[in-house]
């Protein structure tokens, strides 16, 4: 069966008539907010002139500035009303199927095969509708565990497009193929969550994963170099962890080997229709993860599994920020559009950057377009496609096989090599998950790990001069700084993660700053995959919708500067075209 179904309206709203409303609502202010502007602004400069400014203020200045400022903040504003309002466009299932089986529901009152009560779904989309908080209040639990921040879709930003007028594909149907491969892909990598990425070649679970998804067309010519990598040109290229995983940091004063706390092995969840049923209808407590005291570097599936489920603690942000520190830690040549870069290539001699286009700035523009990230994912998560987690596609699948239910499943995954294994080695066809609780309880579809690695490797792109190769950079950092001590080893996790060791490959010299960029962000949100919490649509979608966001402060922000000689970052973008921003 086809993914592609009519266009239903989106149950949230109607984009077209909200935004002919705030575009009345703007042109009725405009006049009313610069005479508001004007008389502020008089007044500050009255306040200067009495010697409580600056000498600029005495002769206007102050007034100029404010008035320059606000002018910016219109400029930007309008520039991001030209932006046309896309049409949101789901795949129909909500309205194809009346027990809601192809959508989000998970913490819902569900029956003994995991179908949501559907008086309790109508009152989750009346809450959609509504758009409050009261009318969430209403939805009916099947358990303890909350509904996580769905208002937060439709807040609004002071920088960079709004959420409402960005927009993804719609998600694939739970009937299609397309659906049904990628969940061929998820009962693999669950099933090689425990394989060392170095051991893939010759691993009989990576080598059977690979000769199955090949003869699907979604996966068409993957082998077990390119098995469960990314979609970009450089996720093929060289080890499978992106070097600014594994190399070492100085965090401030604390050194950081790369080494972390992992998951035991062999230890998967809700295998079983009892834990299975009990996580769909939010009943906690779920238990905790086995921790393996013996600290590893990332080396396989679960490894990095676990790291996506224990950041949030220290902000989704972390990874890019901590790549950030190296790639500066480490000399990276700045971008080509930085006024500061070496004066050898056009940058100033006298000056440093700092606030602005240094180190700082860099940094924390990761923390800026993550959160906006996160409020366009929500958005569409949300109030727009609500996508069924693949856990419960899973319970779909079990039922489908055991005779407890008929779905309208795509032969692709009843058929799988993969899910019969599933159900030798645990007696179901249950997605094994490497969360006791599973996913989290928001719909699938975009990643929100996806969104924010989209959004903060495209900081990085712009901080840094992406085609310079990373073997160039020194292959150690002291407290001090850089020391050029020949060319980086590329390196790779051990079989066990106690070491690492020089990668051997030939396309080792291929290795680009961008490409590794590209590889940290495919890594975290197939991370989440590995999980078995994500579909591959979430992560790539999710990464495309981060870059949008990220490239659209960028923009907001490029007529700000003022006297340095700034005409754009140069960037590659996930797709391979450059653009300037």
């Amino acid at each position: 069966m086809s993914d592609v179904v009519p266009r239903p309206e989106c149950v949230a709203c109607s984009f077209e008539d909200s935004s002919a409303t705030r575009r009345e609502f703007l042109t009725r202010i405009r006049g009313a907010a610069t005479l508001a502007l004007a008389s502020t602004a008089v007044t500050f400069g009255s306040s200067a002139k009495a010697d409580q400014g600056s000498r600029a203020s005495n002769d206007g200045g102050s007034v100029d500035r404010v008035l320059d400022s606000y002018q910016n903040r219109v400029q930007a504003a309008r520039a991001e009303t030209r932006i046309a309002v896309p049409r949101q466009i789901t795949n129909g299932d909500e309205q194809r199927y009346p027990n809601f089986i192809g959508n989000f529901s998970k913490g819902l009152p569900h029956n003994a095969i995991g179908e949501v009560d559907q008086s309790a779904y109508r009152l989750l989309l009346n809450a959609v509708r509504e758009g409050t908080a009261a009318a969430f209040e209403q939805v009916p639990l099947g358990g303890n565990t909350p509904l996580v921040n769905p208002l937060s879709g439709l807040a609004f930003d002071l920088e960079g497009t709004d959420s409402h007028q960005l927009a993804i594909p719609h998600f694939p149907s739970v009937a299609s193929q397309t659906l049904a491969d990628q969940a061929v892909e998820l009962y693999w990598q669950a099933l090689c969550r425990d394989v060392s990425f170095t051991e893939y070649p010759s691993d009989p679970r990576t080598v059977a994963a690979a000769s199955e998804l090949s003869t699907l067309p979604t996966y068409a010519g993957v082998t077990a170099q390119t098995l469960f990598r990314g979609f970009t040109a450089d996720d093929a290229i060289g080890p499978y962890v992106s070097q600014l995983s594994l190399s070492p940091m100085n965090y401030g004063p604390y050194f950081m080997n790369g080494r972390m706390s992992m998951y035991v092995p062999n230890l998967d969840y809700m295998t079983d229709q009892a834990s299975w049923l009990q996580v769909q209808n939010g009943q906690g407590p779920f238990g905790q993860n086995t921790v393996d005291p013996q600290p590893r570097y990332i080396r396989n599936g679960r490894d990095y599994a676990m790291f996506v489920h224990t950041d949030p603690l220290a902000g989704l942000f972390m990874t890019f920020y901590n790549a950030g520190i190296i790639l500066f830690e480490k000399g990276a040549p700045l971008n080509p559009g930085n006024p500061y870069r070496a004066a050898a290539e056009g940058g100033y001699t006298k000056q440093a950057a700092f606030a602005t286009f240094g180190v700082p700035f860099f940094l924390g523009m990761m923390g800026e377009v993550a959160t906006r990230a996160f409020k366009a994912v929500w958005c569409a998560k949300w109030f727009v496609h609500r996508a069924l987690r693949p856990e419960a596609f899973g319970g779909l699948v079990h039922m489908t096989m055991t005779g407890r239910a008929t779905y309208p499943l795509h032969r692709h995954i009843l058929n799988s090599h993969a899910v019969k294994h599933v159900f030798s080695k645990y007696g179901s066809y249950f997605l094994p998950q490497a969360f006791p609780e599973g996913s989290p309880q928001h719909p699938s579809y975009a990643q929100g790990h996806g969104s924010m690695a989209g959004a903060c490797a495209t900081i990085l792109k712009a901080a840094v001069d992406g085609s310079f190769p990373y073997r160039a950079l020194p292959n150690s950092i002291t407290r001090t700084g850089p020391v050029d001590t020949g060319a980086t080893t590329i390196v790779t996790a051990s079989r066990d993660g106690l070491s690492l060791v020089p990668y051997t490959g030939a396309d080792a010299d291929q290795i680009t700053l961008n490409g590794e960029i590209n590889k940290l962000a495919s890594n975290i949100g197939l991370a989440r995959d590995f999980a078995g919490i994500h579909w591959r649509s979430d992560y790539a979608q999710g990464l495309l919708l981060g870059e949008a966001v990220a490239l659209s402060v960028l923009s907001d922000q490029s007529e700000n500067y003022v006297g340095e000689n700034f005409e754009g970052f140069t960037i590659t973008k996930f797709d391979g075209t450059p653009v300037t921003v």
